[in-house]
Formats: structure tokens, C-alpha cells, sequence
């Protein structure tokens, strides 16, 4: 082993190491493969099913998501088509420039795009399924034209409805001034079963069928139906004056 290495000076080292620990994350901001993130996320969640269709919001953990950890998030549905978010990475704090705990998460998209989010959102608790999202971010002063992909994966909160849902969101490109607000340009849903046939993402899925109407029920028949022809007077007299007994 060479004996210059032992030579060095204490503080050439540290700054050798700062620099090196710098161009590595100059790699990994340049590397960044979203697909290989989303789909890393997503083997997780289906490793932690463990034979049922939905994991429980318990059974995630950071430890398990450490190499996604930074994009991402749980959200808690809170209406239909709506949801806010529980916990965010540091990628989605960037993007908003605040911290985003207890915000929306239609707050992301701008408002042209917030109707066919939200029936998509909608769809990965009521499936459930899971969702993938296209969004893209125009470009503006100091804002770079930004795309970013999305992912919804459901989950069961402590009383077992699929409430909860792990999420993740990856932009490509440098994000510039915060906020950042997105365009929904495509969006694809799979259903949580192999086979099941998806929720499609519409509005008209979410309610259940309207009952039809009908006419009320009148105390007693019509005995005399009207007549376009009547007169007034002839219209008074079908009137009936119903009095209270008070002879008790």
C-alpha cells in the first residue's frame, strides 16, 4: 500500500470527501430514473399485501421505502375525490415550497386539471386500484418546464377501510421557483386483482344509481279529473272546507 494516503492532511481529506459526496448527488440528480423508483414502490406495497388485495396503512415503515423516501407520501381521504396529505418526503416540501402536511393534494394540480384527478383519485379507494399519473408543468420566470409522474397505491387504516393510500411523485428537470403546480396529461389505473375489471375514472362511478321519480301518492283518488275547459267557478266548487270536530 502506498504510503501517501497516510501523508495527507486531515482537512485535504474532508474536502476531498465533501467533494466527492457532491458529485455523487450531481450523479444522482442527473441518473434520476423515476420508473425504477415507481416500481420499487410498488413491489413494496405488493410485497406487504401478503395474500390480501389492500396492506394496512401499519404495516409501511421508512425503513422499507428508504431508497424512495424523499418522493414519497401517505395520503388519508377525507371526502369523495379528495384526500389530504398525512406524511411527505423532502421532494414534495421542494416543489410546494412549504411544508405540505395537512394540504390537499388536488393543491398540486392546477384547477383545469383538479375534476378528472380527483375521479381518478377517487377510483384507487373505492376500487380499490392503484393509479399512475402524467403531469407536466409549464414553463414561467424562473420555472423550467417540468414533468413528474405520480403514483396512488391503497391501504387500510386502523378501522379497515381503504382510506389511506401510499403515494409517491418524481419530477424530471430542476424544479426552480416554488410552487410548482402540474397539468394531469394522462393517467392509467389497474385494478388490485389480477383479472378484476377497473373502476373507470368518472364521476358518474362514484354514486349509486338515482332512484327514479315518481308522482305522490294522493290521500284518495280523483273522481272528477280536470278538464282544460273548466271555468273558475267550476274549479272553486271541487274545493271541500274541512272543519276540526270540537262537539267532544
Amino acid at each position: 500500500m502506498s504510503d501517501d494516503i497516510d501523508e495527507k492532511n486531515p482537512a485535504e481529506d474532508r474536502d476531498d470527501a465533501a467533494h466527492s459526496v457532491e458529485k455523487l448527488r450531481l450523479v444522482l440528480a442527473s441518473g434520476l430514473d423515476p420508473d425504477r423508483i415507481l416500481s420499487d414502490l410498488r413491489g413494496y406495497w405488493d410485497g406487504l399485501r401478503k395474500g390480501r388485495a389492500v396492506p394496512d396503512r401499519a404495516d409501511v415503515e421508512p425503513q422499507g421505502i428508504r431508497g424512495a423516501l424523499d418522493y414519497a407520501f401517505i395520503l388519508e381521504r377525507i371526502a369523495p375525490g379528495a384526500a389530504r396529505f398525512r406524511l411527505a418526503g423532502r421532494h414534495l416540501v421542494d416543489l410546494m415550497g412549504m411544508e405540505v402536511r395537512g394540504m390537499p393534494v388536488c393543491s398540486l394540480l392546477n384547477p383545469d386539471s383538479r375534476g378528472r384527478f380527483s375521479d381518478v383519485l377517487e377510483t384507487v379507494f373505492k376500487g380499490p386500484q392503484i393509479a399512475e399519473l402524467s403531469l407536466k408543468s409549464a414553463s414561467g420566470y424562473g420555472r423550467p418546464a417540468l414533468s413528474a409522474k405520480m403514483l396512488f397505491l391503497p391501504l387500510r387504516s386502523d378501522l379497515g377501510d381503504v382510506t389511506r393510500a401510499l403515494g409517491c411523485i418524481i419530477c424530471g428537470g430542476q424544479i426552480g421557483r416554488a410552487p410548482r403546480r402540474f397539468d394531469l396529461v394522462g393517467d392509467a389505473i389497474m385494478p388490485v386483482i389480477d383479472g378484476a375489471r377497473p373502476l373507470p375514472p368518472n364521476a358518474s362511478g362514484f354514486d349509486e344509481d338515482p332512484t327514479p321519480w315518481r308522482p305522490p301518492l294522493l290521500q284518495r283518488p280523483v273522481t272528477r279529473p280536470l278538464r282544460d275547459d273548466e271555468t273558475p267557478e267550476e274549479r272553486r266548487a271541487r274545493f271541500r272546507i274541512i272543519t276540526r270536530d270540537t262537539s267532544d
